[in-house]
């Protein structure tokens, strides 16, 4: 009995530890696949790339445009639908990573300055901004559950 116990032990510590997540890797694979979405050339491929690190449930603010980072079954849907909208806008883009931060298992936060020139879809008119970001990201069986962006 106590092989058995021994055994089923040993099993769940290695399959909960090969289903761990290593967050800083995960870090640098989401800010370079979310920067990518951003570029000039970017395309409707390097927006699912970005859509696949996300769980379908995902909750997103982007203050003070977004305020409701609730979690609905269409939350990839409707990121897809914004960033299709806004893809190519940019004519100019370019980033730069300034920190990331790990909690526990469970949440990640970039930092990162970037600067856009473009012309903004629905009204035509010229774009250029240079800001610093914090984007938090909460983890859920290695996706991204929720995305809370905050501006400098």
């Amino acid at each position: 009995m106590r092989l058995l116990i021994l055994l089923f032990t040993l099993t769940f510590a290695i399959s909960t530890s090969a289903n761990e997540v290593d967050l800083k890797k995960f870090a640098q694979t989401y800010y370079k696949t979310m920067t990518a979405t951003q570029a000039p050339n970017a395309t409707i491929a390097d927006l699912e790339n970005y859509f696949a690190l996300l769980t379908d449930d995902v909750g997103h603010s982007h203050l003070p445009w977004v305020t409701d980072d609730s979690r609905l079954p269409n939350g990839k849907e409707a990121m897809r639908k914004g960033m299709l909208f806004y893809l190519g806008a940019h004519t100019e883009y370019s980033s730069e990573l300034l920190d990331v931060f790990i909690f526990n298992t469970s949440a990640i936060a970039i930092r990162y300055k970037n600067s856009v020139k473009g012309i903004h879809p629905e009204n035509n008119q010229a774009i250029a901004y240079s800001q610093t970001m914090m984007e938090v990201l909460e983890m859920e069986n290695g996706k991204v559950a929720v995305i809370r962006k905050y501006h400098e």
